[in-house]
């Protein structure tokens, strides 16, 4: 048994609002550069839909992720290396921009300084890319943006596996107003144990870092070659255009190596994100991941995340070196806790086989809304076991997402979650609680209030158990991380060298510092007053260098006065 340590992260699908603040400050810290316009290492996505890039789960196309052969043996599914090579100056499975979509910004210029007359002026979008007049035809959150599924719903890869598998005797998924269903799932990269990412990249660039589990892209070693895009099946790999590398979600490595929890987790309006750690025997994973029959899969990762309670499991991650404060984080984990020990909270598409590390708990919430409205109790364990199988988000649109289509365990840990609410009504309204409502899931009376603070009211530190690595490995390397850049090698540095011989896009990306630096210190010591003329008229304090008084800081005085 060989343990290593791997972070993960759970997220509780029934406390996302989709408001995309995860988004919104994941781009902010990560993907505000030039090359990344289109990049969003966390989206979210409205189920069902097409997600992004479009249809990204459409492996018959895409040829992400990894494949059993006849002798047992894993395989990537678009091609082995011969075949990797021969397509690796043009290869012909990636998603274009139109799969994405094209950024844009609108032309706020235009309503600022439109003369004075009878028609409106418009603020027309303009692309990111080509700073051309552009049409907006999609975005990264389109299916949601349309107002629901009754358009697209069923170009959903989801919807026609769960179309496919009913067959036409049977009632298919519905999209009529009164009928439909949505929820939304938030998606980063699942840093997986068996990255099918990794194993296509032609220069090694990507690594999976031993002491957490993280999987990152060398920016030094990438040479642009694509390949870990074809070979992601969850498309979570981008290509900066004006770099030429590839990148990828980073689990904000930074921030957790100092013990702060991920830029999304951290600003998560519903709280429903865990991070902490797993403990997993890297020895077995090329078997777990190797198992015939897609719907073991499960249980077959669920196997290879050790008991850190267990004497022989701490004896060897002891001896693999792994510190006991990070065993005591391992203990502590809300993710193993929802994973292993309640068993709530499960993979996205195990049928892949990179065994993800980023789980969730599936939705339960619209079953309430629903047998209130129809007169039920809506909280009776009775009720609510009963109406599982008529869920509006049907189970087996779930099971296809989390389970390789195996209803039996999304069913088990829906009742899990309609028991817990059923027993803590008892126990919220000062009733004697019914013993028998836990035992019925297979959980204790105690075990059920354990997870039910973990779930529903768990403070900070409980919601992100993140061990700290040694100050003196890293802490000493803060500023190469802050910054990882000498002024020389930029533009109007010292050396005063062009970007690279084919063009500004071709060189090295600056650091948003030195541009910042640079931009400043322009305005700031040219040594003349702001200009009315460059202003035209309009005042922008953020921008303003503080060198005289630009024409409409004040009002003008009228009829004579001063």
């Amino acid at each position: 048994m060989r343990v290593m340590a791997q972070m993960g992260m759970v997220m509780n699908l029934d406390k996302c609002i989709g408001c995309h603040t995860c988004s919104v400050t994941c781009k902010q810290a990560w993907t505000n550069r030039a090359g990344t316009e289109y990049v969003w290492f966390n989206n979210v996505e409205t189920r069902p839909g097409q997600g992004y890039p479009r249809r990204y789960e459409d492996q018959e196309k895409w040829r992400g992720g990894w494949v059993r052969t006849r002798r047992g043996r894993l395989t990537l599914r678009g091609g082995n290396r011969f075949r990797k090579l021969l397509t690796i100056f043009a290869s012909p499975v990636q998603p274009e921009l139109e799969d994405y979509y094209e950024p844009w910004t609108y032309d706020y210029k235009a309503l600022i300084e439109a003369p004075l007359g009878d028609d409106f002026p418009v603020a027309r979008p303009k692309s990111l890319i080509t700073g051309e007049d552009t049409k907006i035809t999609w975005s990264a959150n389109w299916d949601d943006d349309l107002g629901g599924a009754s358009e697209m719903g069923h170009l959903d890869p989801i919807v026609e596996a769960v179309n496919a598998a009913r067959g036409e005797a049977n009632e298919k998924i519905r999209f009529e107003f009164e009928k439909t269903f949505m929820f939304y799932l938030p998606r980063i990269c699942e840093h997986c144990l068996n990255p099918s990412c990794m194993a296509s990249c032609p220069s090694g660039a990507i690594y999976k870092r031993a002491e957490d589990g993280i999987v990152l892209v060398d920016q030094d070693r990438c040479r642009g070659w694509r390949q870990c895009i074809t070979g992601c099946p969850y498309k979570k790999i981008y290509f900066n255009h004006k770099s030429g590398k590839a990148e990828k979600c980073t689990f904000c490595y930074p921030r957790i190596e100092v013990g702060i929890p991920t830029v999304c987790s951290e600003t998560c309006v519903g709280r429903l994100r865990y991070l902490g750690l797993f403990l997993y025997d890297v020895d077995k994973v090329t078997a777990a991941a190797s198992v015939e029959d897609e719907k073991d899969l499960y249980e077959a990762q669920l196997d290879l995340l050790l008991d850190p309670n267990d004497p022989a499991v701490i004896r060897a991650a002891k001896e693999q070196g792994i510190p006991d404060d990070w065993l005591d984080a391992a203990r502590r984990s809300p993710v193993y806790a929802l994973a292993k020990v309640y068993k709530v909270a499960l993979p996205l598409h195990p049928e892949y086989r990179t065994m993800p590390m980023v789980w969730y708990v599936p939705p339960l919430s619209p079953i309430v809304d629903l047998l209130a409205k129809q007169g039920h109790d809506a909280e009776d364990r009775d009720t609510l076991f009963g109406a599982i199988d008529a869920l509006r988000i049907p189970v087996d649109y779930l099971a296809e997402l989390f389970t390789a289509g195996d209803t039996e365990v999304v069913t088990r840990v829906l009742q899990r979650l309609a028991a817990m609410r059923a027993y803590m009504r008892d126990v919220t309204l000062d009733r004697e609680p019914d013993a028998g409502i836990p035992a019925s899931v297979g959980l204790t009376e105690e075990s059920m209030r354990a997870m039910y603070r973990l779930m529903a009211i768990a403070k900070y530190e409980e919601r992100y158990v993140i061990p700290t690595v040694s100050a003196l490995d890293h802490q000493q390397k803060a500023h190469e991380l802050e910054e990882l850049a000498c002024s020389l090698d930029y533009d109007e540095g010292p050396g005063m060298y062009g970007s690279a011989a084919f063009g500004e896009a071709s060189g090295r990306p600056a650091p948003v510092a030195v541009e910042t630096f640079q931009a400043l210190r322009q305005r700031q010591t040219s040594g003349a007053e702001t200009s009315s003329s460059s202003l035209r008229g309009r005042v922008n304090l953020l921008n303003w260098d503080g060198n005289g008084s630009p024409e409409g800081l004040f009002p003008e005085a009228h009829g004579g006065d001063e």
